[in-house]
């Protein structure tokens, strides 16, 4: 008896409960239906620390080798590391992973040749529904090779990928510099010891490292691997002003998202890191062409305030990884960000890794002499709420409450809204300066509301606004 995968479905990849949700059966089905879209003789598959990764792995494998397609066997990896893998062999992939979800809960990211993202409505769904039908039909497929079977072979990737990412960034002259790492016990440990460290068999760096957690584990005993949560960066936030360190990250579970902690031990908002990752590619990409830049649409208004005053063009995406990898492809854009800490770079096939713009930023302080807190200051002019989740009954009508509320002052040329991804009020053009954004999250079951504006008050006016639109309509169905 199956498990409806259509459950686990969102818009950039599948998430759910193992085994509530779906387990090594369904790993299977999609393994055989993902060999039949994938369009190539072999996949490269990874998994991250979670306790069902291996076993939901293998059975993918099983699946893709049933169909005559060879399996290039990661292992134990990071998610940017998997993209590497996709990009340098240019072969179709998977990675194992939920992200920062509960420990309960496994998924799947799926692209095609060259990190190229495979979203619900780019092949993700159709490879969903073959495998119900598989599952349903109870019946194997005849191989996509008759009468041979896929072949197995492992790649222990992390020193071809830590090599590569220092031929982008070279920190081998910078200043001796102190960085404590909060791994919350998923890959980002692996990741901060390959790249900046010696562990992948590269020279050392002037990098010292202050680890916090770096065991993979995948019940997570420390804390959820979430830095966007404030709960779990204050660890290494301690850790930052206990030891004097120059700087703080904290990783995600599969580590793709890094967020930065200045000397203070302050998060720092990942729209500023963005900004200066972004004025250091300008810059360098500005001697040859006019650069693009991808952003999504809840990034502080200072991203494309600055790409723009650097001469760049910025262009606004909805969240998600697979959208904004697409328009960064279309574009040839050398950059994307979102507020959540994912950083795209075209060097990087497009794709997200946080360790990369970790080493930018690093390249950036050196280059500068000054301080994390120095640099950043200057790229939080505003004030944002940071942001805000909660559980209603209906998204899209909730979504609809906050529109019927601002219609009015739409019509009178006082607010814009747009419906890009969920709903957008914006009042930037004349004082009080803000805008707000409220939008169903691609991976939960919540609706996220963004509030910025270039005055505290007038954020927090906004904010407790359309929290109580949203309640009171709760309290009236």
């Amino acid at each position: 008896m199956g498990f409806p995968l259509r459950s686990i479905l969102k818009a950039n990849d599948l998430r759910g409960g193992v085994p509530e949700q779906w387990d090594a059966p369904q790993a299977r089905a999609l393994g055989v239906a993902f060999a039949e879209i994938c369009d190539a003789e072999a996949a490269v598959v990874g998994h991250d620390m979670r306790v069902s990764g291996p076993s939901l792995a293998d059975a993918f494998i099983d699946g893709l080798t049933s169909q005559g397609i060879d399996a290039i066997d990661l292992g134990m990896c990071s998610t940017d590391a998997a993209y590497f893998a996709s990009g340098t062999r240019e072969l179709p992939g998977a990675m194992i992973t939920a992200s920062h979800n509960p420990a309960g809960d496994n998924g799947m990211k799926v692209m095609g040749a060259r990190a190229r993202p495979i979203g619900r409505d780019t092949g993700l769904a159709q490879m969903v529904d073959r495998a119900e039908q598989l599952l349903s039909d109870d019946a194997a497929p005849s191989p996509a090779v008759p009468g041979r079977p896929g072949k197995r072979e492992s790649w222990a990737v992390f020193p071809d990928y830590a090599a590569y990412l220092r031929s982008l960034v070279d920190l081998s002259g910078i200043a001796p510099v102190r960085i404590a790492i909060d791994a919350g016990n998923g890959m980002g440990g692996l990741v901060a010891e390959a790249v900046f460290g010696d562990a992948a068999g590269l020279a050392p760096l002037p990098i010292e490292i202050i680890p916090l957690y770096f065991e993979p584990d995948g019940t997570f005993p420390n804390h959820p691997p979430n830095p966007l949560d404030p709960a779990n960066t204050r660890d290494v936030a301690r850790a930052v002003k206990e030891t004097g360190a120059d700087l703080g990250l904290a990783f995600d579970g599969d580590a793709d998202r890094c967020f930065v902690i200045d000397e203070k031990g302050q998060v720092t908002s990942p729209s500023a890191i963005a900004a200066i990752v972004a004025s250091g590619l300008i810059a360098r990409e500005s001697e040859v062409r006019t650069p693009v830049i991808i952003h999504n649409l809840i990034v502080s208004k200072i991203v494309p305030e600055m790409i723009k005053a650097a001469g760049a063009t910025p262009i606004r995406s909805q969240v998600g990884h697979a959208f904004i990898k697409e328009i960064m492809a279309q574009q040839g854009a050398v950059f994307g960000a979102e507020h959540s800490a994912h950083y795209y770079f075209r060097d990087f096939f497009f794709a997200d890794t946080g360790i990369l713009a970790a080493m930018h930023l690093l390249a950036q302080r050196d280059k500068a002499g000054r301080t994390v807190s120095e640099l950043t200051d200057f790229y939080q002019p505003y004030t944002a709420s940071g942001e805000l989740n909660s559980r209603v009954a209906d998204t899209a009508k909730a979504i609809d409450r906050i529109r019927q509320t601002f219609a009015e002052d739409e019509a009178a040329g006082i607010v814009k809204l747009d419906t890009l991804d969920g709903l957008t009020i914006d009042h930037w053009d004349s004082p009080p300066r803000w805008w707000a954004n409220v939008r169903a999250s691609n991976t939960e079951p919540l609706l996220r509301l963004n509030v910025e504006a270039a005055d505290a008050d007038i954020m927090v006016k906004v904010r407790d606004g359309i929290a109580q639109v949203l309640k009171s309509g709760e309290q009236g169905e």
